[in-house]
């Protein structure tokens, strides 16, 4: 039996990006933890928490 677990996702800006709206880093690691999400299914991705 698999337990499910709702699951937030931090993202941080990375200084290097500057002023960009929606920076490289940013799309980088919403990105990467997508792909960590789908290859765990147990998580369930209820949300993205990005700081600039």
């Amino acid at each position: 039996m698999i337990h499910y677990y709702s699951t937030a996702a931090y993202i941080r800006l990375s200084r290097e990006d500057g002023d960009k709206a929606e920076s490289d880093s940013i799309t980088n690691q919403k990105e990467m933890l997508r792909i960590y999400m789908e290859n765990h299914e147990e998580l369930i991705l209820k949300d993205f928490y990005v700081e600039m």
